[in-house]
C-alpha cells in the first residue's frame, strides 16, 4: 500500500542518513544483498525466498499492477519469470508467503478504504517447477475476520502446520489473526485474533518455524513461536529504506531479508545471531559461506491476548539502531497524517 507522504518523507530521510553512516558492507549488521532491476517492479510489497531455485526470491507490485508474481534472481537482481494468475484481478495484493507443501501464497489483504471492504482473497499455486514467463491456474479462497473488516499487509504461511495467519495494520496497533486448519475454497474463511501486534507491514515464519519475524515501517522484531502463538524475543537491527514493507527468511535461516517499496528498490540482508537464530540452526553447525542473499554464491500467548515476552533476548548488537530517533520520526510523520486528517475533515 502506498504510504502516506509523511511517512513516505521520514522513512526516505532516515534511509539517506543510514546510508551515509553506516558501511554498506557491515558484517555486524544490515548490508545491500542486491538491487531489483526490473522497470516493472516499482512497488515491491512482499518478499518470498523460494524453495526450489536457491537465491531466487519471489515478490509482487502493490495495487497499480496486474495479476503477477516475479521471481528475481539474486545474483543479479533481474527477473528470471513473471508468473500470471489466470482468472485473477487483484485488488490490493500485500503479501506473498511459501508453504510446508511449496505452494506459494499471494496475499490480496490490503485495504485501501481501512477495513471498508468485507472480505478479502488468498490466491494459491504451486511454485513452478521451471523459471520462465507463464500463466498458472490458482486455487482462490475468500477470508474475513471474525471481528469485521481489517486493513492488513502480512501473510505468513506457517511451516510446520500450513496455517495461515494475517496481521493486521493499524496506527494504534493490529491484530495477529489465525485462519482455519485448513483453507477452504467454498464458501469462508473465518480468520480469529489471537495476539496483539504493532503496525505490521509485514512478516515471515522461520524455514523451521520456530521464529516469526514481524516488520513495520522503523522497526523489526522476533518472536519466538510456541504453542501456536508468538512471544516477544527481541527486537532486530532494521535497515532505513524508503518504504519499508518486505521481509523474509532466508532458506538457511541464518539472515533476514528486507525489501522495499520504489524503481530499483534494494533488498537488504541482516544476519542472526545467539538466540535470535531459529531452533534448526542454533543445533547445526555454521554456514560454511556468505552468499550475499543467505544462499552459496548467490547473492505463551492464549487465544484473544498480546504476544508474550520471552526473557531470552540474545544479539544485543543487532537491536534498532537509532531506536530513539526512528521513534521520533514516525511520531512526526503520524501527526503530520493527523494533521492532514484534520485539515481535509
Amino acid at each position: 500500500m502506498r504510504a502516506y507522504i509523511p511517512t513516505a518523507a521520514a522513512c526516505a530521510a532516515l534511509a539517506l542518513a543510514w546510508g551515509c553512516a553506516v558501511p554498506a558492507a557491515a558484517d555486524s549488521g544490515p548490508s545491500t544483498a542486491f538491487t531489483i532491476t526490473d522497470p516493472r517492479i516499482t512497488e515491491s510489497s512482499g518478499l518470498a525466498a523460494s524453495r526450489l531455485h536457491p537465491g531466487v526470491y519471489w515478490t509482487h507490485n502493490d495495487s497499480s499492477d496486474g495479476p503477477y508474481v516475479y521471481a528475481v534472481d539474486s545474483a543479479t537482481g533481474k527477473t528470471v519469470a513473471r508468473v500470471t494468475m489466470r482468472g485473477i484481478d487483484p485488488r490490493d495484493v500485500e503479501a506473498i508467503s511459501i508453504g510446508p507443501d511449496g505452494d506459494l501464497y499471494v496475499g490480496d489483504i490490503g485495504d485501501n478504504l481501512g477495513g471498508a471492504w468485507p472480505e478479502v482473497w488468498i490466491y494459491r499455486f504451486h511454485e513452478p517447477a521451471h523459471l520462465r514467463d507463464q500463466t498458472v491456474d490458482v486455487t482462490r479462497y475468500t477470508v474475513r475476520y471474525d471481528a469485521g473488516p481489517r486493513n492488513a499487509e502480512a501473510m505468513m504461511v506457517q511451516p510446520q502446520t500450513g496455517r495461515v495467519y494475517i496481521a493486521s495494520k493499524n496506527e494504534d496497533g493490529g491484530g495477529l489473526y489465525r485462519g482455519p486448519a485448513e483453507l477452504s475454497a467454498h464458501g469462508v474463511n473465518l480468520f480469529r485474533r489471537i495476539a496483539d501486534v504493532p503496525w505490521v507491514t509485514d512478516g515471515a515464519f522461520s524455514p523451521d518455524g520456530s521464529r516469526l519475524v514481524l516488520r513495520g515501517y522503523f522497526w523489526s522484531a522476533e518472536y519466538r513461536w510456541t504453542g501456536g502463538a508468538p512471544h516477544k524475543l527481541t527486537d532486530l537491527t532494521v535497515p532505513m529504506q524508503p518504504q519499508c514493507e518486505g521481509v523474509t527468511f532466508t532458506p538457511d535461516g541464518r539472515a533476514v531479508m528486507y525489501s522495499s517499496e520504489g524503481r530499483n528498490s534494494q533488498v537488504w540482508r541482516a544476519p542472526l545471531s545467539g538466540s535470535e537464530l531459529p531452533d534448526s540452526v542454533r543445533t547445526s553447525s555454521p554456514s560454511p559461506t556468505k552468499g550475499g542473499a543467505g544462499t552459496p554464491q548467490s547473492g505463551g500467548s492464549s487465544q484473544g491476548g498480546a504476544a508474550g515476552q520471552d526473557s531470552s533476548s540474545g544479539g544485543g548488537g543487532h537491536r534498532t539502531l537509532g531506536l530513539g530517533a526512528l521513534a521520533l520520526v514516525g511520531l512526526l510523520g503520524l501527526g503530520l497524517r493527523r494533521a492532514t486528517r484534520r485539515r481535509r475533515a
